[in-house]
């Protein structure tokens, strides 16, 4: 009997710790996120200092590809098993799950005051006041280009004001000098794309606002684009690779020395250091010039919570957290990504980068200057993606011979109609 008594005891303490463990459990968010560079890896290096604060609160980093963000976050949320937060560029087609975390945030202000910008990226219409996610950075498309390869050609690198023909005789000339397969490359992104097509004088939305993407400066483009691609400037894999609207970029081409010049983005400086390191001289170099302007495109990722989430208070904590001035800070020096946040704008951060790194860093700053109103108000539209979409999809066909150039022009006209037709319904 003495010994039934003792294993009841024992049982009993189990239990009891056991209740007592659940009771202080942590509770548990998570966070889809994908890195451009090492996003991912520096919010994952200040979560002991956020836990250190909030000991009841765990967060839990999954890094996955940015192209399964995009594809299965829709899918997940839809059937209300997503994560609680994102971090992604496509805010329309899931806006409807959006948590407005002005509620639940300590100082709303606060974040109008420095992030109000971007916040809007995030918002219905100009009445919509929400406060729906962080930005994870601002970024800036233009070129790198392979210096090394320039010298080695005995080659002039285009100035300042070169357009995108200046640029096509340059690298042709260098790759043909250096034995390189290409002379350019553009990532596969309708994103991508738009920079130079609105510096060909591309308006992207008719007068009372609606999308009207294909016009005439967009068509001349969209044909010196192919062409490219078909004459052998441009490796063909990169946009007739694959189908759809997915994104394939061209950094391990430009890191191998297989391509002269590389159109890309401000997100790719700490990718650079790492990987090039000092195996060539790169640089960073102003966006080539067209008719109506010298612009690359605006953008950035965000931090978007999620209603769908079981913790939204923690999730605000969280995101607060992150959002304040001191870790945005370290955040945006680890990431070597230019800050959203208007203090840290004009403060400046200390990137501890190589020169190399400083140098086009400073370019992407000049180049956001430089931007076009028609790129901001493009970014700024909830539903760009149904515009990037068509246009990787459509593009690519015709770079890989699917397809004429006439014929992608006409679908990606009847595919935004289409998809913005959907969205409507919703």
């Amino acid at each position: 009997m003495k010994r039934t008594h003792g294993i009841r005891a024992l049982l009993a303490g189990i239990a009891l710790v056991a209740l007592g463990t659940g009771a202080n459990a942590a509770t548990e968010i998570r966070i889809a996120c994908y890195s451009d560079g090492n996003e991912c890896e520096a919010t994952q290096a200040l979560l002991p200092k956020f836990e250190k604060d909030h000991p009841d609160i765990k967060v839990v980093v999954d890094k996955q590809a940015y192209k399964a963000i995009l594809e299965s976050l829709p899918v997940q949320l839809a059937a209300g098993q997503g994560p609680d937060i994102a971090r992604t560029t496509d805010f329309g087609i899931i806006s409807q799950y959006f948590l407005d975390l002005r509620p639940l945030l300590k100082d709303a202000a606060y974040w109008d005051a420095n992030y109000g910008p971007t916040l809007d990226w995030l918002r219905a219409d100009p009445s919509d006041k929400g406060i729906y996610g962080l930005p994870t950075q601002i970024t800036v498309s233009a070129p790198f280009v392979n210096k090394t390869l320039f010298e080695q050609a005995k080659v002039e690198m285009p100035g300042p004001k070169a357009s995108w023909g200046d640029w096509v005789k340059a690298t042709r000339a260098v790759a043909k000098a250096t034995n390189v397969p290409f002379a350019m490359a553009w990532d596969r992104s309708g994103h991508r794309f738009s920079g130079p097509a609105i510096s060909a004088g591309a308006k992207y939305f008719a007068a009372d606002g609606t999308p009207a993407v294909v016009d005439d400066a967009f068509k001349a483009m969209a044909k010196s684009f192919v062409g490219w691609n078909q004459d052998g400037t441009m490796p063909k894999e990169v946009w007739g690779g694959q189908g759809g609207g997915g994104y394939r970029d061209a950094f391990e081409e430009f890191a191998n020395g297989q391509i002269v010049l590389y159109l890309s983005g401000s997100w790719n400086i700490a990718r650079m250091e790492k990987q090039i390191g000092t195996g060539f001289d790169w640089v960073a170099v102003a966006n080539p010039c067209g008719p109506a302007a010298c612009s690359g495109m605006p953008g950035g990722a965000e931090f978007v919570a999620f209603k769908t989430s079981k913790h939204p208070k923690e999730v605000a904590e969280f995101l607060d957290f992150m959002a304040s001035e001191p870790i945005y800070a370290e955040w945006m020096s680890m990431t070597r990504n230019i800050p959203a946040n208007a203090a840290l704008q004009k403060k400046g951060i200390d990137y501890k980068l190589s020169p190399a790194g400083s140098a086009a860093m400073n370019v992407f700053v000049q180049q956001g200057a430089l931007l076009s109103p028609v790129a901001y108000r493009l970014q700024g539209y909830r539903y760009k993606q149904v515009i990037f979409n068509p246009i990787a999809d459509r593009l690519g066909q015709a770079v890989a011979g699917q397809i004429t150039v006439d014929q992608a022009l006409d679908r990606i006209s009847a595919d935004i109609k289409d998809q913005l037709a959907t969205v409507a319904k919703k």
